[in-house]
């Protein structure tokens, strides 16, 4: 049948108007700017610089994927328990991530709060810092043998190599290297603490075992500025309130 020119006109425009706003068709299916847009979106947060290349690149990704979708409904794929399940997982993930982003948008922490942690956590790991060598021992029997050996003039980290039980340190002559004393269990670390630079303890006590401990060095700690770490403790504050968040939501749920 030949349509008049101006209704030819008219349904040229109107296919034109179907096109508009898709940078392809798969088999009369339009793949639309707008989800090249949005995987460009993820792209670029990711830290890849928007550009024509990968524009490019995203775009024949869909094409592809259409294709692939496309084929798998034709032969009745989508209709498979398991596809079906994974479709749905996905949808509920999707959803879930999307709750979780809203709830960050609209929760975000303060600078004050970020400050107050920040100054907990110093305060916790700040001070002073510690190099010391340590021999772990079963017995106090043992303990007090090896520290005989010692005043005896024998090496410590000869005696950390050959008896510690410690499978860390005990090959490297007992050495802990530098930590700050709050990370060890509290009766190593008051026996750290109390010796002098160069001085060997008394055998000590803990859920371990028994330990001759040598300090070798104390310095400064040394701590991060806020500003340095600013970035991780934000990401620890969000999570403990988006942990909390999700707890409430479940434990507010009627789950039968």
């Amino acid at each position: 049948m030949r349509y008049p020119k101006s209704l030819a006109l008219i349904l040229s425009l109107s296919a034109a108007a179907v096109m508009a706003g898709n940078v392809a068709t798969v088999n009369g299916v339009g793949i639309s700017d707008a989800k090249v847009d949005f995987y460009v979106k993820q792209e670029t947060e990711r830290g890849q610089k928007d550009s024509p290349e990968l524009r490019a690149k995203i775009k024949e990704a869909l094409i592809r994927g259409e294709v692939l979708a496309q084929e798998a409904q034709k032969k009745g794929l989508d209709k498979n328990a398991d596809v079906q399940q994974a479709l749905d997982a996905a949808r509920q993930q999707i959803l879930a991530n999307a709750l979780i982003k809203d709830y960050v948008k609209a929760n975000p922490v303060a600078d004050a709060d970020l400050k107050k942690e920040y100054d907990k956590v110093k305060d916790a790991q700040g001070g002073k810092e510690y190099k010391a060598r340590h021999i772990l021992v079963k017995t106090k029997e043992e303990a007090d043998a090896i520290l005989a050996d010692l005043k005896k003039g024998k090496k410590f980290d000869d005696l950390a190599k050959a008896k510690s039980q410690d499978p860390g340190s005990g090959k490297n002559g007992g050495d802990l290297g530098w930590a700050n004393p709050n990370g060890f269990v509290p009766e190593f670390s008051k026996a750290l603490t109390s010796l002098s630079k160069g001085k060997i303890s008394e055998p000590v006590k803990t859920q371990f075992g028994w330990h001759i401990i040598k300090l070798e060095d104390v310095r400064e700690g040394k701590f991060p500025s806020f500003e340095e770490a600013k970035g991780e403790i934000q990401r620890g504050v969000q999570g403990e309130k988006i942990q909390k968040y999700v707890e409430d939501l479940a434990k507010n749920a009627k789950v039968n």
